[in-house]
């Protein structure tokens, strides 16, 4: 008889997040006035005249990220100095007024066509904070806020994530008015319903913020999401721009909402460019220490490229973003679990060969082994014929069931008896591990607590070459 499948445990992702997991990594574009004021945050009355990049290229952007394995790009359309880089229909304080094409320029047109052609998602970042509009502040600047919204979800196409920062209030220009302005973050923007407006007219599309509503903040952009890292969280007393960074950084066990860390990082010290930065591009090493401490612990990872003043990813920024995803595609090319060991388990559901332990080396996501509901703690081993060298575990956890392991330990055989490799806490979408070089022909799965019976997608193991030094730091 057919055992019937475990019951999902606590909060699940919906269909949109299950699709964003399956990103993982994908771009941030940040290219507006700051680009050519060397500025990172523009104080709102930046002249227009300003944004003239001399060779702009979407494609050769594009091309970078795409060689870069991102799998999507975010555009900064309008950051806090409030310029657009699309002719919106309520302001002058954008392309149209500067000398870009003779004005009729339309820089959003020409990203989400560029990754139209070249097969990546698309997505829009739009800064709730203005700091030329004279309205902001008032209740008047919601009503143009979300006409802007509007404006970038329904004239550019389907989108996969749109970006609420949440930095808001302060000095600025303010349409000439050169004051400070300060707004109750927790109410103004009147999110659920500024939400509900991308619901729907993107109903596929994910949002954004400090608290979601579909996926979180890290808590740092340096980097890295928490040793321990789970996909779920509380929101009462939060909400954009207002949240304690250590709890978005680690999530919470207990969270009643499926809210997975999302890690924004720039190549580059700054969001936007800076030529004296061109020495200081992110090396395929740290990049690499980035994937592990941000894909590698259960979040997705947003990397920032700022193009140059001509309208181009600078050389440097190329070279890394190649390295490293060379460096990756070589490491994740052959998984020695699927391609030789065989699999067994201390416990499987019902003795169900559909739950068995052959089903966490099909490289198949969508099917797991799973134990019986009163097994919390059960063991998956693998045997190789031929001993096998690797450096790098892959762990996942079948999401539609949500987050059920606690902690687990990975063991090698010496040949005589088990020896402790890892251990570890959360696994969720991704756990990656990395260890010692270790030659074996068996190594073992622990899981040592676990809220509901196992749920494993996948173990894999692989092999990483040596990381190059020869690039900048």
């Amino acid at each position: 008889m057919a055992a019937t499948p475990p019951v999902p445990y606590g909060p699940v992702p919906s269909q949109r997040q299950l699709k964003w997991h399956q990103l993982e990594t994908y771009g941030f574009i940040h290219f507006s006035i700051n680009t050519f004021t060397d500025k990172e945050w523009g104080y709102g009355d930046e002249s227009p005249t300003l944004f003239d990049p001399t060779e702009f290229d979407a494609d050769q952007i594009v091309r970078a990220a795409k060689e870069g394995g991102l799998r999507g790009l975010v555009l900064t359309c309008k950051h806090h100095d409030g310029f657009c880089l699309w002719p919106s229909k309520y302001t002058e304080h954008s392309v149209k007024s500067s000398p870009w094409k003779n004005g009729h320029g339309d820089m959003v047109r020409e990203f989400s066509d560029a990754c139209r052609r070249q097969e990546l998602k698309f997505g829009v970042y739009l800064s709730p904070w203005d700091r030329n509009h004279p309205d902001y502040g008032k209740p008047e600047y919601l009503t143009y806020y979300r006409n802007q919204l509007r404006e970038l979800l329904t004239e550019y196409g389907p989108l996969f994530e749109v970006w609420f920062d949440g930095a808001n209030g302060g000095d600025g220009y303010y349409g000439g008015a050169r004051e400070k302005r300060t707004i109750d973050a927790s109410t103004y923007y009147d999110w659920e319903n500024t939400w509900a407006i991308v619901r729907e007219l993107q109903p596929d599309a994910c949002m954004f913020s400090d608290v979601g509503p579909d996926m979180r903040w890290c808590g740092n952009e340096s980097g890295f999401a928490g040793e321990t890292c789970w996909a779920t969280l509380n929101t009462e007393e939060m909400w954009p721009g207002h949240a304690d960074q250590n709890y978005l950084n680690e999530g919470d066990r207990r969270g009643k909402l499926w809210l997975p860390a999302e890690v924004d990082v720039s190549t580059r010290p700054g969001w936007f460019y800076h030529a004296h930065e061109d020495a200081e591009v992110k090396s395929v090493a740290k990049l690499t220490q980035i994937y592990f401490e941000s894909v590698g612990r259960g979040a997705n990872l947003i990397l920032n490229i700022p193009p140059d003043r001509r309208g181009l990813v600078h050389e440097n920024d190329v070279a890394s973003l190649s390295g490293w995803n060379q460096l990756l595609q070589t490491t994740f090319a052959t998984d020695l679990a699927h391609k030789g060991a065989t699999a067994t388990a201390s416990n499987t559901r019902g003795d169900d060969n559909s739950f068995g332990p052959a089903k966490a080396i099909d490289a198949h996501t969508d099917t797991y082994w799973a134990s019986d509901d009163n097994e919390l703690t059960p063991e998956l081993i693998l045997d190789f014929k031929n001993p096998v060298s690797f450096n790098v575990v892959r762990l996942r956890e079948y999401l539609p069931l949500g987050q059920r392991v606690d902690a687990f330990a990975l063991d090698s055989w010496d040949g005589a008896q088990w020896q402790e490799l890892a251990t570890a806490t959360s696994i969720g979408s991704t756990r990656l591990l990395q260890t010692e070089t270790i030659m074996t022909s068996r190594v073992r799965l622990r899981i040592t607590k676990s809220r509901a019976c196992a749920a494993i997608s996948e173990m894999a193991l692989f092999l990483m070459p040596e990381i190059p030094t020869s690039q900048p730091a």
